[in-house]
């Protein structure tokens, strides 16, 4: 099994469970339907990684606010990294084929340790640097569908396990990655500085 930092814990999550298309200008970046309904998929424990790894030049990152979750409530904190192999997400697309191959490949969720999170949602907001370039912002305004919609909609026909993780969407800026890359994740309440982690990709 692998596990994600928490405190002093380390927690084994059942899955991860993402929110996608949950921003508009990353929807229009991607040339993406903005879709009717929320969408969600899973990445398994397997999928889990405190080290970013290069994959191949067509796998792409995605840096999301992320949230640990213990009696269907948001217990925690942390920034992560959805990767995803474009191409062949690409071609599934094109077929109307489930995401798997692209989405839940080993290593393919990077998180970082967790932080209890007590404050107010509305304050959230995450910043991505690679090699010291601001690449991503987000922020709890910039969400079309907000926290507590997610959890609500996921409870509606998924068992939300204590352990498990939400993965909340990407904004705009996504890309590829090579060797070499220094990405430096942040999650913020407010001005206060919750999360920092760095990534040298191996």
């Amino acid at each position: 099994m692998k596990y994600i930092k928490y405190g002093k814990e380390n927690i084994a999550p059942s899955k991860v469970i993402c929110i996608g298309r949950n921003y508009v200008e990353h929807i229009k970046e991607l040339n993406n339907e903005t879709p009717d309904s929320m969408v969600v998929f899973n990445k398994p424990n397997s999928a889990i990684s405190e080290s970013l790894k290069f994959i191949s030049d067509d796998t792409r990152f995605e840096g999301e606010i992320c949230f640990l979750m213990k009696d269907k409530k948001i217990e925690a904190v942390g920034f992560g990294l959805d990767l995803t192999k474009a191409d062949i997400q690409n071609k599934l697309k094109q077929k109307g084929l489930p995401w798997e191959r692209a989405k839940a490949f080993d290593g393919s969720a990077v998180l970082s340790e967790f932080v209890k999170f007590d404050g107010d949602l509305k304050d959230l907001k995450m910043e991505l640097y690679i090699n010291d370039k601001l690449t991503q912002h987000a922020n709890y305004d910039l969400m079309i569908y907000k926290p507590m919609e997610m959890i609500k909609e996921i409870d509606s026909f998924m068992s939300i396990e204590d352990g498990d993780i939400i993965m909340s969407g990407t904004p705009k800026g996504v890309g590829n990655y090579k060797k070499g890359d220094l990405f430096v994740g942040k999650i913020f309440c407010g001005d206060n500085l919750l999360v920092e982690v760095k990534l040298g990709v191996e």
